[in-house]
C-alpha cells in the first residue's frame, strides 16, 4: 500500500463528511491510482461509505433532521437497483471509464448552489424525484459509490427541502445504497473477495472513521462551507480526470 493512500483517505473522508457525503467515488479513484485490483475497489469504498455516513445519519436522526417518509421513499426505491448494479458484471475498462465520468460529474455537481433553510417551496419536478432515484441507485451499485453526490444537487435544484434536511436525506440515501450495493458486489464476487478486500483495508477504514468524525463535527467551524465544497469538487474532478486520461 503506498504511503500516501492512508492520509488521502483521511482527507477525503474529512472533506466529504463536511458536506454530507461518504466519499466512495474518490476512494475508488484513489485505490485505482494506487494499483489495486478493480474488483475489490467497490467493496472497500462501499465499506468506507457505510462507516462515514452511518455516524452522520445517527447524528441527524438524534436532532430530528431526517424527513423519514420522503427520505426512505427515495432510498428504498434506489436500493434494489443498487443491489442489481453491484451484481452486474463489468469489464475493467468500462468500470474505470464509468468511474471517471461519474467523478467528473460529481465534482461539477458540487458547484450547484445549495438551498437555504427558508427556501423550501418545491418546484414542479420535485414530485418526480423518486423516478430519478432508481437509475442513481443502479449507477451507485455498479461503480461502488453511494449515489448521494448525484442526488443532493437534484434535491437542491428542486428545492426539495432545506439544506439540513437534504444533508440528512443524502446521508441516509448513501447508507442504504452502499449496503445494498455491497451485498450485490459480494454476491457477484464471493465472500473470499470480501476477506481479501478488508484484509488490506483496515488502516483505510480507521482513517475514514477519524476523518469522517472530524469532518462532520469540526471542519465547518474552520472553513466556510463553500470553500470545503470547492476543495472537494477540485479533488473529485482531478481524480476523475486522471482515470479518464489514463
Amino acid at each position: 500500500m503506498p504511503d500516501w493512500l492512508i492520509p488521502a483517505f483521511f482527507g477525503t473522508a474529512l472533506l466529504y463528511a463536511s458536506v454530507g457525503f461518504g466519499g466512495g467515488s474518490t476512494y475508488n479513484a484513489l485505490l485505482s491510482l494506487a494499483g489495486f485490483d478493480y474488483r475489490i475497489l467497490p467493496i472497500v469504498s462501499l465499506c468506507c461509505n457505510v462507516v462515514v455516513v452511518g455516524g452522520a445519519t445517527i447524528r441527524f436522526a438524534r436532532v430530528g433532521a431526517v424527513p423519514w417518509r420522503r427520505a426512505l421513499t427515495l432510498s428504498l426505491i434506489a436500493a434494489p437497483l443498487a443491489f442489481l448494479g453491484g451484481l452486474t458484471p463489468i469489464k475493467e475498462a468500462t468500470f474505470l471509464a464509468l468511474l471517471g465520468l461519474s467523478l467528473v460529474a460529481a465534482g461539477l455537481a458540487l458547484f450547484v448552489p445549495r438551498s437555504s433553510e427558508a427556501d423550501v417551496q418545491p418546484i414542479a419536478f420535485a414530485r418526480h424525484l423518486p423516478l430519478a432515484a432508481a437509475p442513481l441507485g443502479y449507477l451507485a451499485g455498479l461503480v461502488g459509490i453511494g449515489g448521494g453526490i448525484f442526488l443532493a444537487p437534484l434535491l437542491h435544484l428542486t428545492r426539495w427541502a432545506g439544506a439540513r434536511q437534504i444533508a440528512a436525506t443524502t446521508s441516509l440515501f448513501i447508507l442504504i445504497n452502499s449496503i445494498a450495493g455491497l451485498v450485490g458486489q459480494l454476491t457477484k464476487n464471493g465472500p473470499e473477495r470480501f476477506g481479501e478486500a478488508l484484509s488490506g483495508a483496515l488502516p483505510l477504514l480507521i482513517a475514514v472513521v477519524i476523518g469522517g468524525q472530524l469532518g462532520s463535527l469540526l471542519a465547518l467551524r474552520w472553513l466556510p462551507e463553500n470553500v470545503i465544497r470547492w476543495l472537494t469538487a477540485a479533488l473529485t474532478i482531478w481524480a476523475g480526470s486522471r482515470l479518464l486520461i489514463g
